[in-house]
């Protein structure tokens, strides 16, 4: 006892103190969910997280998520006190240049920070990824008295979590499948940036979780021996995913501030800290100030998870000896570690093949590496038949069999942009999944978010241009190419027929330094009949498909827009115009190459022209100020694809018509 208060309770404040403290100090920060989410925090952290902050990544360690990312003074709290290798002097650093604790949480940057999170509801549906790739890995790699695959998925989620359509999308898919290893407490405060969320938000969310198929309890989020009851309850639950709605007071201790919205997102203020302080009887001095009798009980998690991880390690040494074709696979997969001669299941395409969509090409290759790459899961947002993303030959995952290969995200592209993204962080999945491209803009922060962690996801965008002819401007995308080329970190690959569509998958799934978006068409494309080594050219990102002796032109063309530049090279020599043809599948990856190669493709000094079916923002960059395009910088319309074409321009005739208005000059 301390001034007459628990050592739990004392626990809890010394949370609360080091979040108010930190972001007094940074002068920027939220330091009311912390506050207010302190006493469910400490009980999950001591009482029932599985992990070792020695070694923050071991296989079966429970993956806990702050999807409320505002509120990362409370994960940095957390791990600083149990032991991670965050120094309190990256707490006195908070919100400052190189520090390892920035304003949100960031995956990659702070050890025991599993994801990005900050935008709402990623996290809600990140955990869920994570939840559902442990049931997957379970029923690959768990036998008999060896469940190698054995843990749970914790997050805290808040209302504004709630609010986002994306958790809706993604508590609706986790009821459906029954993943009951997924506990997430919700910091039910009542409080958002605008005020009570009585102006926005009023469902029955209980009901609602409820209706969605989970399993739901409502406890006063400070009394720690119910939150305490509840988790156990939760776990017990094997059959449904647990939403625990812990009734708390946001700023908990703040004499002034307390369920206001003015302690949400900005420092208590000097006299108010100081006001809390004494309200909490805690020393004004020294700022961020830890009890001796505190800190023990935080750092019981170091040797409780060496113990833990040591007993897995043993077990794990024993499934070596029964399975030992199990266990090298398991730990291959979680070493993100392709298998030994996968491309040897890649399919080889010739102009014998005739005419291709590289939307059935890319099916192609996915059915023949399938069982190469075992580790590849993944879907699509009810589109199978048009992304061609299921795996032939394999069951799809559902409630209560997890041994499938293919997922029905349902029309859900918010949820499986997310989820995708859960999966490869879990690890041990190279996850992949598919909707028409012009859909990407809902999975567009999800995306970024991949981007930004550099996880290995894989998106398979079909019906890439106004190519979708019928359906009109609503699903021909024109400007989402240029979108996607925009975010950091995310490499856009667009090939030109089935033989490039191969080595898009081989890049793909190399690529492990961020995520990969696929831009497959919807029509049928020649197979390109070309000696050209294709591996090379396409894992370069651009490369000579076609050349004249002394070129007077380049053209640059990506996706089925390259048979337009070879038919209009066609025209050209008909003229006595000796032009080079560039296929341009992936600007990301040319951009990395040398400068002297780029110089080599591209031969500065020539005037160039470029064709894509999609808005010209960028290819200035490729043909210079000089240059020309041919491009589609409106919406589309609603007729037959070639007719569109012809009437957007995107024709061989006017191809060649720009090349020679530029050798004009």
């Amino acid at each position: 006892m301390t001034n007459g208060k628990s050592l739990d309770r004392l626990c809890a404040d010394t949370l609360r103190m080091l979040a108010a403290d930190a972001v007094q100090k940074a002068n920027s920060g939220h330091p009311g969910m912390p506050m207010g989410m302190a006493d469910a925090a400490y009980v999950l952290w001591t009482r029932f997280l599985k992990h070792n902050p020695a070694h923050p990544t071991w296989p079966d360690r429970d993956r806990f998520v702050l999807s409320a990312g505002h509120g990362s003074m409370l994960l940095y709290g957390l791990l600083h006190l149990t032991g991670y290798d965050l120094p309190l002097e990256e707490l006195m650093n908070f919100r400052q240049w190189g520090s390892r604790t920035p304003g949100h949480p960031e995956h990659g940057l702070t050890p025991g920070v599993e994801v990005t999170t900050g935008p709402l509801g990623q996290g809600f549906a990140v955990g869920v990824g994570m939840a559902l790739a442990e049931r997957w890995l379970a029923a690959r790699f768990n036998r008999p008295g060896f469940p190698i695959v054995d843990h749970y998925t914790f997050a805290i989620v808040s209302d504004g979590d709630l609010m986002e359509g994306i958790s809706h999308e993604a508590a609706s898919l986790a009821g459906h499948l029954g993943l009951g290893r997924l506990i997430y407490l919700y910091d039910d405060n009542g409080i958002s940036i605008d005020g009570p969320t009585t102006l926005t938000f009023t469902e029955d969310v209980l009901a609602r979780f409820t209706a969605y198929g989970w399993h739901v309890q409502r406890v006063d989020g400070h009394d720690q021996a119910a939150v305490e009851a509840a988790i156990r309850l939760a776990q017990a639950e094997t059959e449904r995913p647990s939403l625990i709605a812990c009734r708390t007071h946001i700023g908990f201790g703040s004499p002034h501030k307390q369920d206001t919205a003015g302690v949400h997102g900005e420092p208590l203020g000097e006299e108010e800290l100081r006001l809390t302080k004494e309200n909490l009887g805690w020393p004004q001095e020294p700022r961020f100030y830890i009890p001796d009798e505190v800190l023990p009980v935080f750092r019981a998690a170091r040797p409780q998870g060496a113990a833990r991880q040591q007993a897995w390690d043993e077990l794990f040494a024993r499934y070596q000896q029964i399975h030992p074709d199990l266990a090298a696979e398991f730990q291959r997969v979680m070493a993100g570690e392709l298998p030994a001669g996968w491309e040897a299941a890649l399919p080889a395409f010739t102009p014998a093949d005739g005419a291709i969509a590289t939307r059935n090409a890319s099916g192609t290759t996915l059915s023949a590496i399938a069982e190469a790459v075992p580790e590849l899961l993944g879907g699509s947002a009810d589109l199978h038949p048009s992304n061609k993303t299921y795996l032939k030959g394999y069951a799809a995952i559902r409630r209560g069999d997890f041994s499938g290969r293919n997922l029905h995200f349902g029309v859900r592209e918010h949820a499986m942009g997310g989820i995708l993204n859960g999966l490869a962080l879990h690890g041990g999945i190279i996850p992949y999944g598919g909707t028409f491209l012009v859909f990407s803009d809902y999975m567009r922060p999800s995306i970024r978010l991949a981007a930004m962690m550099g996880a290995h996801v894989i998106y398979v965008f079909t019906h890439d241009s106004i190519g979708v002819g019928e359906d009109g401007p609503t699903h021909q995308p024109v400007e989402q190419l240029a979108a996607l080329r925009a975010i950091p970190g995310l490499t856009v690959i667009r090939p030109a027929d089935a033989r490039e569509t191969v080595e898009a998958w081989r890049v793909a799934l190399q690529h492990r330094q961020g995520p990969v978006a696929l831009a497959l068409s919807r029509q049928n494309l020649p197979v390109l009949d070309t000696a050209v080594d294709l591996r090379q050219g396409v894992a370069r990102g651009a490369y000579v498909l076609a050349d004249s002796p002394d070129p007077e032109v380049v053209l640059i063309g990506s996706g089925s827009e390259v048979h337009v530049a070879l038919a209009a090279r066609e025209l050209l020599a008909g003229q006595s115009v000796a032009a080079r043809v560039v296929s341009m599948p992936s600007w990301e990856l040319f951009d990395a190459q040398p400068q002297e190669y780029r110089e080599v493709v591209l031969l500065p000094g020539l005037p160039r022209v470029a064709v894509e079916a999609g808005v010209s923002q960028g290819w200035h960059k490729y043909v210079g100020s000089e240059g020309a395009t041919v491009s589609v910088d409106r919406f589309g319309a609603s007729a037959p694809y070639k007719v569109l074409m012809r009437q957007y321009g995107i024709t061989a005739e006017h191809v060649a018509e720009r090349a020679l208005g530029l050798l004009r000059r």
